[in-house]
This record gives C-alpha cells, structure tokens and sequence, in this order.
C-alpha cells in the first residue's frame, strides 16, 4: 500500500485510534512505520485504551491486508484451547500465498506451560523464513507491562524477546484528555445511527465534564457513557447516572443486634476480604491470575471468593 494510501486509511480509521493529541499522532506514524515490515509486534496498554483497533489497524495498512486476519484471546484459551486454536491456523496460513496475521490478545494471561505451547509455534529468530513454524505476522498484546513478569519468572523470557520486535504502548485516556471532545463527537454520531436515535448536543459544559473525568476504564468506559446520552436522549441525565454509578461503594452494616463479639469479628474479616480482593483486582485492571498471585492464593479460590462477594469487571467499570 502507498505513503498516500495509508495515510488516508489512518484518517478514515474510527476515532478511537484516530485523534490529535501529541501522543496519538505520534502513536499512529509509528504504527503506520511498523505495518509495512513482518517484524512482531507487542501492543501494551490499559484496558479499553484500544488495543484491538491498533492490532486491526496494522493488518489492515501491511502487504497482508487482503489476507485474514486471527484473533487468539489468551484470556479464554487454557493449555488444550491455545493448541487447538494454533494448530488449525498453522494449517491454514501455511497453505495460503500470502499468510495472514495472528492476533494473540491479553498475553499475560498465558501461565507458563501454555508460555511453553506458544513459543513451539514460533520459528527460531534465524529460522524465520524456513518455512518453520507459524508462516503468519505475529501481533500480540497485554494489558500490563511484562518487563517484570520476566524478571519475576512468570513469563518466559525468550517468548517475550520473540513477540516483542516491535512495541506500541497506547496511552491512557487521562494521558490525551484533547481527544476526548472528538471521541465523544463520534460516539455520538455512531449510536445516534446503530440506535437510530438523535443524538443530544455536546455543549461546552458537557465537554468540560468530559475533560476533568479521570477515565480508568479509558475509551471504553467514554463509549459506554456517550452512548447512555443517546439512549437517554440527554446528556445530562447521562452524567448524572453515570456519577451516581461510580459513587455505589459496597454497603457494609453489622446486623443491628449483634451482641457477640466473635460475630463482629468474623463481619469485620469478610469486609477486609472483600477490599482486599476489589483493591487486588483493581491494581492488576481485573486480571484474575494476577490478582491471584498477590493476593497468594489460588485463581480456583479468587474466582469463587469473587462470586462470593457479587462483583463483576462490568459492574465495577460501568
């Protein structure tokens, strides 16, 4: 694809990657830079800063575009799921003329041994064009920064030099709060049209609003705002919804006739449980198995401990 092409590919690229920030534009001629090689690539970012799009986009601006494009979520795949996944694709690209692109998504996700079934697809860095392994362009992301998960040994380090030819890393929506008028100029526009509602006017105030927000769920979070204002047909009462969902803080009362104190004591332990793990989840962006690791407990009992508590990543994000 040409200079020209691809530039005007990033400029009809949905606002979520597009934007005008230093950051993102930097970000955008990086990406366009990196496409036209088969060099791996590792997109770091928090979650709902836009990961899948820039892995999208990179297929979409290389001289694979044409070709498919295979999502593998790491989150979703045990040791059995992630062999069954690779093993068809390695079938399949190998016997295309031009291969397509492997989109290996939350990467730190993968324990060790599922680490170990990855790396026996990847060719040797020398092996590359041998016919080796997968005959794909590799994208892989992660929602926290791997760097010490190596140092700790929880990721294997050859793996992580093998996927990591190239890095991204998205910045925070705090870290590009300019985007966040055209962001929500989009969304607008997009679900007035999905939902076919009129969307509310952005007013100066709204977008002011908008601006000062802190924004842990990033983009994603913005979207799901924008698009209570187009349901609701009023920005408005879409702020103050979502204000009102991110003040509920789990309520916490003794019974009103406690009268022994080991009763109190086992009340006040559930309660320090239950912050403990919410904080936990909250530091790792509710990666559970790292979570788990912190807490030093098992991802079978944190899992429980979280049906047990009545918490869920939407609930808290939303």
């Amino acid at each position: 694809m040409s200079s020209a092409g691809q530039t005007q590919l990033l400029a009809e690229t949905p606002g979520f990657v597009f934007g005008s920030s230093p950051a993102i534009r930097s970000l955008n001629e990086a990406a366009s830079e990196i496409a036209r090689t088969d060099i791996p690539v590792l997109i770091v970012g928090e979650s709902g800063t836009g990961k899948d799009a820039y892995a999208r986009l990179i297929h979409r601006l290389s001289p694979r575009h044409d070709a498919y494009f295979y999502k593998v979520n790491c989150a979703a795949s045990d040791l059995n799921q992630l062999a069954s996944q690779l093993r068809p694709a390695e079938r399949h690209f190998a016997s295309m003329d031009t291969p397509g692109t492997i989109y290996l998504d939350n990467l730190q996700e993968l324990d060790t041994t599922a680490q170990r079934i990855l790396l026996s697809f990847l060719p040797e860095e020398e092996n590359r064009d041998s016919g080796d392994g997968l005959p794909v362009r590799l994208i892989s992301s992660t929602a926290i920064n791997l760097e010490p998960e190596v140092e700790a040994g929880r990721f294997r380090r050859e793996l992580f030099f093998r996927l990591n030819g190239a890095c991204l890393r998205l910045p925070s929506l705090r870290d590009r709060v300019q985007d966040v008028p055209a962001l929500a100029e989009y969304f607008l526009n997009k679900y007035s049209h999905t939902l076919k509602k009129s969307a509310p006017p952005l007013t100066g105030e709204a977008i002011h609003s908008l601006s000062a927000l802190s924004w842990p769920g990033n983009i994603r979070e913005l979207e799901n705002l924008v698009r209570k204002m187009v349901v609701f047909g009023d920005i408005r009462l879409a702020m103050k919804d979502f204000e009102y969902s991110r003040t509920i803080k789990p309520s916490f009362s003794l019974p009103a006739q406690v009268t022994s104190l080991k009763v109190a004591a086992r009340a006040a332990s559930v309660k320090a449980e239950r912050d403990l793990i919410l904080q936990a989840l909250e530091r790792t962006h509710w990666n559970r198995k790292r979570a788990a690791r912190e807490l030093q407990i098992s991802y079978k009992s944190l899992l429980y401990k979280i049906k047990q508590i009545g918490v869920s990543k939407d609930q808290h994000e939303n």
